[in-house]
């Protein structure tokens, strides 16, 4: 138990750490604030999400993706070895994917391994599936309808003064990023550690939340991992796709908050790297379409379709390897 439970909190770490970026790459690139602010902006608004919202989300993966009695301890460090290696492999090559789908593709591969396919639940998959594509297109509308928006109501303002107005302005869009990547992410690791804890006994399927510690040490881990920051996908995201300025990342960061804090009121587990992504594309093809760099966008897309199948692919072999070790 202290073993997974180590593992699901450095799976949340470098959850942070990898999707760091999400919350700050829009202001890194404007210029809006430096590198080491914006990670310690980004990781206090994660922390503070705490208060914010409801376990919506962490109730979904605890109990709405496995049937009741098919997890065990092997489950899900498979789960979680196959969502951690996803994860170095799209670090390491600067790959923008999602943390939340590689933690989702590890539960059903690792729970495919041991019961096959119908020991899932097939409402909660397909909702975070659907959701693979929703949020990005949700992200794209919102994001560039803001623009739009920002545009019409400004456009007799002097570019400067438009300019000074959204540097500020960004501050509140990129914290209201932050406070949804914080409440949608760190829930999912409070999720798995809730789907062990009922699988051992350890708590009960009726109770209402997991403990407090649970729930206290995920966000704190979140918070420190997104202070280390993922700088190379912060270049990818905030530069490769499209050239951003103040007024650009304030409209690209509301659109894909207010996706975020729709979808974690819905209680739907969905990447916060989708998101932005999407919304960022919509900021730049409001401009003109020759303004995205559709080919980078492209790459990332096939990471996002490649996420689940290849973590659910490693869990299923940590799960075959968890069993040879410890039983």
């Amino acid at each position: 138990m202290i073993l997974l439970v180590a593992l699901a909190l450095l799976f949340d770490f470098m959850n942070g750490f990898h999707d760091a970026a999400n919350s700050i790459a829009t202001v890194v690139s404007t210029g809006v604030l430096k590198p080491t602010q914006a990670v310690v902006f980004a990781a206090f608004f994660n922390c503070v999400a705490i208060f914010i919202f409801h376990l919506s989300v962490a109730a979904t993966v605890g109990k709405g993706i496995v049937q009741p009695g098919v997890v065990d301890t092997h489950v899900v460090f498979g789960a979680l070895v196959g969502a951690i290696t996803w994860n170095v492999i799209t670090w390491y090559y600067g790959i923008p994917s999602s943390s939340s789908h590689a933690l989702i593709g590890g539960i059903v591969g690792s729970v495919i391994a041991k019961s096959g396919a119908g020991a899932l639940i097939a409402g909660g998959i397909l909702k975070t599936v659907a959701f693979i594509f929703i949020s990005p297109l949700l992200g794209f509308v919102l994001g560039s309808l803001m623009m739009v928006i920002v545009a019409w109501t400004f456009r007799r303002a002097r570019p400067s003064k438009v300019d000074k107005w959204f540097r500020r302005l960004q501050l509140v869009s990129a914290g209201a990023y932050s406070l949804g990547h914080g409440g949608n992410d760190a829930q999912k690791t409070i999720g798995i550690i809730w789907m062990m804890l009922i699988a051992t006994g350890y708590t009960s399927a009726s109770d209402a939340s997991p403990p407090l510690w649970a729930i206290v040490s995920c966000y704190v881990a979140i918070g420190m991992g997104t202070m280390f920051g993922g700088w190379r996908i912060v270049k990818t995201m905030g530069q490769k796709i499209t050239k951003l300025k103040p007024v650009g990342g304030f409209c690209a960061e509301t659109g894909g908050a207010l996706t975020l804090f729709i979808a974690t009121g819905l209680g739907v587990p969905v990447s916060t790297t989708h998101t932005i992504t999407g919304a960022i594309v919509g900021v730049g093809s409001t401009q003109r379409a020759s303004a995205v760099r559709w080919g980078v966008a492209g790459n990332i897309v096939w990471a996002w379709i490649l996420t689940i199948p290849a973590s659910a692919f490693v869990a299923a072999i940590a799960y075959w390897i968890s069993l040879q070790l410890f039983v």
